[in-house]
């Protein structure tokens, strides 16, 4: 899609240069009859530029980049945006009111794009989502945490052999960069059959509010922003954190069912062999060593100390340089104060 100069209509309103609207799309009732929307906020600058469209909670229990798109729709430069920002804080309208990350059919909205206006419920709402939103973008930035009971250092997911894909992952500034491979019938592969640049942001845990991966996530958005020349240029002098990029990661799974102590934080670097912790029956005697098959940094790892045989436990990804993570992952935490600082509660 092109920049847009004039007046765009979604779900039927109008929106003129230089105004923001909120828009509530209608989707499928609740079987009660009570009617039910997808929540929009359009934000059409008075100078012509790309079109972003950034969404949340596909998932319906990842709240973080719900929380993440109010702050940055409080954000003073949005006065002088260039282009149209799209918002879409909750996508999953059913997931998010039940706490649940699927549908009600149980199935799950981002392995149902692009959709069908005459398929199920979540393949009416994935081709809703790509009509109204995705169809009028040029960019996307799709805001996840990892699933219940797991969570996620603060890193972007995209394919990165597409060259705006990853000058925009660079541009965002999260301390790890991963180029994943399309799952499809996601949101990403849909958009980028499409033809739309588009980043999966992952950072905390689901139905918990993370503090710095929101001030993140904000952050991150607002430099894609930049870089798109949507956003003047920071005056800021600070050091630029450069992400580390990873072309693969891998799970460790719990060596037997039991009960896990696993000190190793997210972000802590591991040698391949390096114990990261141990799996015990209730009275500890038969313990068993969760040992790094590689190294490289923890990416994610589960919140739950009770573990059955096989589960994901930590999920560890090796850059393409060790030294380039170090840096990254010190500027990172070193920028935590300033985060906190500066996107706390908007």
């Amino acid at each position: 899609m092109a920049s847009v100069t004039g007046t765009i209509t979604i779900g039927g309103v109008s929106i003129r240069p230089g105004e923001r609207a909120s828009i509530d799309l209608p989707v499928p009732s609740l079987s009660t009859h009570a009617p039910m929307t997808m929540p929009l906020q359009v934000l059409h600058g008075r100078r012509p530029g790309p079109t972003l469209f950034v969404c949340a909670a596909i998932h319906g229990d990842e709240i973080n980049g719900t929380e993440i798109i109010r702050r940055l729709l409080r954000q003073r430069g949005l006065r002088r945006l260039r282009g149209t920002l799209l918002a879409v804080p909750v996508v999953n309208v059913f997931g998010f009111i039940s706490l649940s990350r699927y549908l009600p059919d149980r199935r799950d909205l981002n392995r149902s794009f692009p959709g069908s206006p005459h398929g199920s419920l979540a393949a009416r709402i994935a081709h809703l989502f790509m009509s109204e939103i995705v169809g009028r973008s040029t960019h996307g930035i799709d805001l996840h945490t990892g699933a219940a009971t797991r969570t996620n250092l603060p890193h972007v997911r995209a394919n990165l052999n597409d060259e705006e894909n990853l000058r925009l992952a660079r541009a965002f500034g999260a301390p790890v960069m991963l180029n994943a491979t399309n799952r499809e019938r996601s949101l990403r592969h849909a958009a980028e059959a499409a033809g739309i640049p588009l980043l999966v942001y992952e950072a905390g845990e689901a139905l918990r509010f993370d503090e710095i991966a929101i001030g993140a996530g904000v952050h991150g958005v607002v430099n894609v922003m930049r870089a798109l020349g949507m956003l003047a240029a920071s005056r800021s002098q600070r050091t630029k954190l450069v992400p580390a990029l990873a072309q693969s990661a891998g799970w460790v799974r719990a060596p037997q069912s039991g009960i896990l102590r696993a000190p190793m934080r997210l972000g802590a670097h591991v040698a391949k062999g390096q114990t990261l912790g141990v799996v015990a029956d209730p009275f500890g005697e038969n313990e068993l060593e969760i040992v790094a098959h590689e190294a490289g940094i923890i990416l994610g790892r589960t919140t739950l100390p009770l573990v059955q045989e096989g589960d994901a436990l930590f999920h560890i990804v090796s850059p393409e340089r060790k030294s380039a993570a170090v840096t990254s992952l010190a500027t990172f935490e070193a920028e935590f104060d300033e985060l906190d600082r500066r996107y706390k509660y908007g």
